[in-house]
């Protein structure tokens, strides 16, 4: 009886549970600001939420990419993002393209999203600056697939940068207007706030955030770099002509680095004042470069046991990926009988 009652407390309890969607694109290898930010909060999101986790390979082909450099990337992240923590026995991982539901949706949202809410999407007009030979269609319906990804899967929650809010809008849009039409076919998700985050900035210029994309490889730390490299970048890192270690206005690249200590020592800004009152940036510096590193070897070590084990590697995606197409499936075609396609018989 009691063993009973423990699995329908169990049962409840996993009906309650929210849907969170991440899709992260394979286009280069995180930096220790996406990992502060969100990426170490992961092992612990995926005990409160049903996580659903895809390496969003589609989505980087609005930019040309190297085929055999494409496909290393998307291997690496899926070892990486298990290196993070993500247990695929609590959280769904999978590669985009491995469920065709998330093209065939973006197709019918196509259909229901206007020309003039995708002309006014900021990220199009700065990536068609960045790429004007090549401003494809793509690219200007690339939040419409954003939002097949999301709303396939019945998702409550989204973790979203500033940069990709407005996406999140038209998604949310675009699931409440076929909704009005054709009833309740799609959750109109919300955005999600972590509760424990941080905005790391660049080390050579504090006052932009931390980015793989720029021109200065000094710039930012990425997750598989090596002790050296990181202890390195630290040590280049711009401060200010003070020598006092101390967090406050005026003080961006110290204020980044206290920042960036604490979170990976667990220690508060006072304390870590405290520790450093009287020492050099020298000191300093070096020292934050130790810890980070120190943090960071675990991923770097566990992420070259998984890259080694490729057959390992297909049966997560491959299992993620049956099981995504089953929850996609089911989605997708209450999708196509509302609107009126005859559905293809069961096998």
């Amino acid at each position: 009886m009691e063993i009973q009652e423990k699995s329908q407390e169990d049962t409840q309890a996993a009906i309650v549970k929210k849907n969170v969607f991440s899709g992260i694109q394979p286009t280069g290898i995180p930096t220790l600001g996406n990992y502060l930010g969100a990426m170490r909060n992961w092992p612990l999101l995926q005990e409160e939420y049903h996580c659903i986790y895809s390496v969003v390979d589609l989505h980087s082909l609005t930019v040309r990419q190297e085929p055999a450099a494409l496909r290393k990337q998307t291997l690496s992240l899926v070892a990486l993002l298990l290196a993070c923590g993500i247990d695929p026995e609590k959280s769904l991982l999978f590669i985009q393209s491995h469920v065709s539901a998330h093209a065939e949706l973006a197709w019918l949202l196509n259909c229901y999203t206007q020309f003039g809410e995708l002309a006014r999407m900021t990220q199009f007009k700065d990536k068609s600056a960045k790429h004007p030979d090549n401003i494809n269609a793509g690219l200007f319906c690339y939040p419409v697939l954003m939002a097949a990804d999301i709303l396939l899967y019945q998702t409550d929650l989204v973790p979203v940068g500033a940069d990709q809010k407005q996406h999140m809008e038209l998604a949310r849009d675009v699931a409440g207007r076929f909704n009005g039409i054709y009833g309740e076919v799609f959750r109109i998700p919300e955005p999600y706030i972590p509760k424990e985050g941080a905005r790391v900035m660049s080390l050579q210029e504090p006052a932009k955030k931390m980015s793989k994309s720029d021109e200065n490889p000094n710039a930012y730390i990425l997750l598989l770099d090596d002790a050296d490299t990181i202890l390195r970048k630290f040590r280049r890192a711009v401060t200010d002509s003070e020598a006092e270690v101390v967090y406050r206005e005026g003080k961006d690249g110290i204020n980044n680095l206290i920042t960036i200590y604490s979170i990976v020592t667990g220690k508060t800004v006072p304390e870590v004042e405290h520790e450093f009152a009287g020492k050099g940036y020298g000191d300093f510096k070096s020292a934050v470069g130790e810890a980070v590193a120190e943090a960071l070897r675990p991923v770097r070590e566990t992420y070259a046991d998984l890259l080694k084990n490729k057959d390992y590697l297909a049966e997560v995606y491959t299992k993620g990926a049956e099981k995504a197409r089953a929850i996609a499936g089911r989605t997708y075609g209450k999708a196509c009988k509302k609107l009126g396609l005859v559905l293809p018989p069961r096998p």
